[in-house]
């Protein structure tokens, strides 16, 4: 009944409802059932007024280049979701409250609703800070009703840690309870089988499914096939044809929800980055000072984020993305690895001498790939041994160049 062929299984994919925005709703409770939106800066603060009432600031009212987080439900129902640049928001829904994010509480929140879940099933993965993968397969008595009990005790479960809702898809694995947890939002529990996949899981739009990107499925609506259930009548020679051997398979099997991944409890980082998109293009050198500065604090912040992490890194690179919304890349590595800020800003900077810099920027952001856990390294590099002995001290970290000043430029 939960099994394809295989031992039984019970997944379930437990997301949380407009998690970034359900999380403010519980700081201003006044602001339920409003449209809200999040994505401002420290600039958009709540006003608190002698009175007691708090002022807050409206979409209307925002001026910059801000991309959103996310949007409570009733701001989505006026056509606003994440992602969404933050000006063409407020043409759509002038008068929805502005907030500004809050990434550490968000942390926090999220810490508490996966040690809740652990309390009552231990096996998750971990997607990210508002999702989660959980095996049930082993909870005694889950099978016997597909998993619907469970469910709801771990629904109960979060709503009591943290005073928020999820959206709990239970299906026989990983591909089918991602979907399932989408269905009925929000603050669903959504039991699917396979026998239920015609009926809920072939009329949904091929671009739900998540592997499905905008190329893939633009290609697949030139070839007619719009919604899943199109792709589950295709013939699978047609498939492999257009999109090759093993994305065509794939395609196949996720149109018919075979899908034999596991619940991976731990998995290592492939990078860890950090990046800002300027509230205004700046420009290599007119805004020499502005970009060091930024750049300089980007490569600070990584190093630190190694650290805490626990990870050093042999591959530095830079992501820069120009006026005309194009972006480019540059790594390079190192002969050992490291977690120094220094080190790490010195070797950005060799990136960005590899960059045609004419064009005005909109946003940069530094990279740390080749991660090593610092627990597997004999002796983490250090800055001295990465860098040819100096006759005099080096230039302090903030004062390490940036782009040289254009010909003819005083600088």
């Amino acid at each position: 009944m939960y099994s394809h062929g295989d031992a039984p299984r019970l997944i379930a994919h437990l997301d949380m409802d407009a998690f970034y925005a359900s999380v403010e709703l519980l700081r201003y409770p006044e602001l339920r059932g409003l449209p809200v939106v999040i994505g401002g800066g420290q600039r958009h603060q709540p006003e608190t007024l002698s009175d007691g009432t708090r002022r807050f600031f409206r979409l209307r009212d925002y001026t910059g280049r801000g991309v959103l987080t996310t949007s409570t439900y009733e701001a989505r129902a006026l056509g606003v979701f994440s992602a969404m640049g933050t000006m063409k928001a407020a043409q759509l829904a002038p008068d929805a409250i502005l907030l500004p994010v809050d990434f550490d509480e968000y942390r926090r929140y999220s810490r508490m609703f996966k040690a809740a879940v652990r309390e009552i099933a231990p096996k998750i993965e971990d997607r990210g800070i508002d999702e989660i993968y959980i095996d049930l397969t082993e909870i005694p008595g889950a099978l016997a009703d597909g998993g619907r009990a469970i469910g709801a005790r771990l629904k109960q479960a979060v709503r009591e840690a943290t005073g928020l809702s999820c959206s709990v898809g239970i299906t026989p694995n990983k591909l089918l309870s991602k979907l399932a947890s989408e269905l009925d939002k929000p603050d669903g529990l959504t039991l699917l089988r396979f026998e239920d996949i015609p009926a809920r899981i072939w009329p949904l739009a091929a671009r739900k499914v998540n592997g499905i990107g905008p190329k893939a499925s633009e290609k697949l609506a030139g070839l007619g096939l719009h919604a899943v259930g199109d792709i589950a009548a295709a013939d699978p020679a047609f498939l492999v044809q257009h999109f090759g051997a093993n994305y065509g398979r794939w395609l196949h099997d996720i149109a018919h929800g075979r899908d034999q991944r596991e619940v991976v409890t731990h998995s290592e980082p492939v990078s860890i980055s950090r990046e800002t998109t300027f509230e205004r293009d700046l420009h290599a050198v007119r805004d020499r000072a502005t970009l060091s500065a930024i750049f300089t604090e980007l490569c600070v912040e990584l190093a630190g984020d190694l650290a805490r992490k626990g990870y050093a890194s042999k591959t530095i690179g830079i992501k820069l993305r120009f006026d005309d919304f194009k972006s480019v890349t540059r790594d390079l590595t190192l002969p050992s690895h490291t977690m120094d800020a220094r080190t790490i800003r010195r070797a950005a900077g060799e990136c960005l001498k590899r960059v045609d810099l004419s064009r005005r920027l909109r946003l940069l952001g530094v990279r740390a790939g080749a991660l090593a856990r610092l627990s597997d390294l004999l002796a983490p590099a250090a800055p001295a041994a990465e860098a040819p002995a100096q006759a005099e001290e080096p230039a302090p970290l903030y004062e390490l160049p940036l782009f040289a000043a254009a010909p003819g430029d005083p600088g």
